[in-house]
Formats: C-alpha cells, sequence, structure tokens
C-alpha cells in the first residue's frame, strides 16, 4: 500500500478489494468503516483530490482494484463513460476522432474522448479523461459495436459506416471534411463496408446536408442508380446550393441534381 495513507484509507481500499467492485457511493463507507457522513465525505474528497480515486460527479467516485506503485490513478475510457452513463440511466457511443483511430481512418491517438449520448451535454472530467458530451435524441444513437479495454470493461463505439456518416454529418465538429470523403472512397474501394450500408445509414442518421453530399460523392463514385434515388426522394427542393467542401468559398460547377456547389478545386478568377 502507498506510502503515507492512514488506517482509514487502508480500511476503505481493502473494502473495495473485497467487494470487487470499482464503485463507490456515498454512504457506502458508514456502516462497514464506523464513519459518520460528514467523515466519511471528507475521506472521499481528500483521497479524489490526491488522485487515489476518481470523482465521476457528487457523490459517486471510482477505486482501482491495486493502487498503481506512483499512487495517482484514472480509470479506463470505458469504466468512466459506463460508470457515468450507468448512473444517469442514458447510453452513450464514441464518435468523431476516437472512432476515427479505432478503425485506422487517422493514426492521431485524441486526447479527448467524444461521446454521443442521450442524458448530458458539456464538457465532463474524470480522472485524467477529458470528455466532450454530445448529447443528441435517442433515435439518433444506433449502429455501433464493442471494444474491450484492458481492465475487462466494454467500450461502445460508432459502427464503421455511421463513423463514416458522422465524419460529413458533424463535420464542423470533427474536422471530417475533406478527409471522411477520401475514407468513403477508400472503404468502399476494400469492400469494408458498401454503398447500399453507406446510403441506409445516411437516410437514418444525416441531415438534408449529408444526404445532399452523400450523394455526390457516391455519384462520383458511381454506385448504382436505385441507391441514388433513395437518397434523392428524402430531400426536398432547395432554394440555394450548399458546398461540397464547407470553409472554402462557393465557387464552382452546381450540381442541380444534389443541389451542391462542386468547390473541391477553387477557381482561379
Amino acid at each position: 500500500m502507498k506510502k503515507g495513507l492512514g488506517e482509514i484509507e487502508r480500511l476503505l481500499f481493502a473494502y473495495v478489494q473485497m467487494r470487487g467492485q470499482a464503485v463507490v457511493r456515498a454512504g457506502d463507507l458508514v456502516r462497514p468503516l464506523h464513519l459518520t457522513a460528514p467523515r466519511e465525505r471528507k475521506l472521499l474528497s481528500r483521497l479524489a483530490k490526491a488522485g487515489w480515486i476518481v470523482r465521476v460527479q457528487r457523490g459517486l467516485y471510482l477505486a482501482p482494484q491495486k493502487l498503481p506503485l506512483g499512487g495517482k490513478w484514472s480509470p479506463s475510457e470505458a469504466l468512466a463513460l459506463n460508470t457515468l452513463m450507468k448512473e444517469r440511466k442514458g447510453r452513450y457511443q464514441l464518435s468523431g476522432p476516437n472512432a476515427f483511430n479505432y478503425y485506422g481512418f487517422d493514426e492521431q491517438i485524441p486526447v479527448r474522448l467524444y461521446a454521443y449520448n442521450n442524458r448530458i451535454s458539456g464538457e465532463w472530467k474524470i480522472g485524467a479523461l477529458d470528455i466532450t458530451l454530445i448529447k443528441v435524441a435517442g433515435s439518433r444513437l444506433g449502429d455501433t459495436t464493442t471494444g474491450p479495454a484492458p481492465d475487462g470493461e466494454t467500450a461502445v463505439y460508432s459502427s464503421r459506416v455511421r463513423t463514416l456518416v458522422d465524419a460529413v454529418y458533424d463535420w464542423s465538429r470533427f474536422n471530417g471534411i475533406p478527409r471522411g470523403y477520401e475514407w468513403i472512397r477508400r472503404e468502399m474501394k476494400a469492400r469494408r463496408i458498401s454503398a447500399a450500408e453507406l446510403v441506409l445509414c445516411t437516410l437514418r442518421y444525416g441531415d438534408k446536408g449529408t444526404i445532399r453530399r452523400m450523394g455526390v460523392l457516391l455519384e462520383k463514385e458511381g454506385v448504382e442508380e436505385k441507391l441514388l434515388r433513395k437518397l434523392e426522394r428524402a430531400l426536398t427542393p432547395t432554394k440555394g446550393p450548399i458546398p461540397w467542401i464547407p470553409g472554402k468559398p462557393k465557387r464552382g460547377p452546381v450540381h442541380g441534381r444534389w443541389g451542391v456547389v462542386v468547390n473541391d478545386k477553387e477557381s482561379s478568377a
């Protein structure tokens, strides 16, 4: 046990290890450790400030089964999110940069977690983890897969296809355009995804802008007409075209079918 822990701290970690459960709630320690509620609060606060346990939210903490040699501990991404969402009775799925790296689209390891969920919006910190929680309607959650964490927890990720759709849908948050277009081309060419899967996911989880941009991309890639018509039927006439690549000048040919200015190459004018 780490040098400097007092008897009550030792008892707390022994209790956690005996139970084999990382979650500690306010009130859990009052009877087994013979504490008053104020003393328990001070104990949990002191250990959290020292980095020996981690505060998830008010009255809810995570504790390690074994203290690391350095003393400070942080839970896995999966344990942190699973604990928070279970407490809030919500669902989540990792997307954006985390999913881009998970599927090998982007080699850069993100320093922040991005999680769609149906309960919380805003910035959150659990231990060493910085988390951006993006609250969405329950209908926008789905099309997921799971990945194991070293501690035995299971993290929920957007599926491969859903991640590519989100790169286009949530382009401003995830810096997903234009690189998402190239990822889609590459994944279709390698047959890791199909055009039919992409169309179905776009219609279910995309918005009008996503459908228009995906229509241009898939038509460029020579996708069969019946799939393009599925996308087209979901659209209504538009008064003004949107840019193929947001943030670049709207200069280029207008694709009338999809209402998109194909501005991948700036005009020399």
